[in-house]
């Protein structure tokens, strides 16, 4: 039996493969299942996509090779969207606009979390946090 892998990734697409439909053969050639989260393509531009993509790990990690060797440049979402500590206040103004419930209190403490492994990178959390704590490279 062959495991199964589910992973959000960060794809960044240089300007010359704007208009190839290289997301598309991760389900064709792989049979790997894929959610766009966010995408920012447009017309002869570098891009950017968001996505989850699960799949067995063998095709998983064909299809990361393949896009790797289209040239795009393959990240995991949790080095792109991040939070620092330093700067959070814990006023709680993230958690209202988080629609995946990456940002929770602790009801005890009243500290701020943050699971990167539920966000999907929307940032509505940057324009809602007063300190700029979190931050995204994206």
């Amino acid at each position: 039996m062959t495991a199964k892998v589910a992973h959000k990734i960060v794809l960044h697409f240089p300007q010359q493969t704007w208009d190839r439909p290289i997301v598309c053969m991760l389900a064709k050639e792989f049979d790997l299942c894929f959610s766009i989260s966010k995408a920012e393509i447009t017309h002869e531009e570098e891009g950017l996509v968001v996505l989850d993509l699960s799949g067995a790990e063998s095709e998983y990690k064909r299809g990361i090779k393949f896009l790797k060797e289209q040239g795009v440049r393959v990240e995991p979402l949790e080095r792109d969207v991040t939070r620092v500590e330093a700067k959070c206040t814990h006023c709680g103004a993230c958690l209202a606009v988080c629609p995946t419930e990456a940002l929770d209190v602790d009801r005890e403490t009243w500290l701020v979390s943050f699971d990167p492994g539920k966000c999907v990178a929307c940032e509505l959390c940057i324009a809602a946090c007063p300190p700029r704590a979190m931050q995204t490279a994206l």
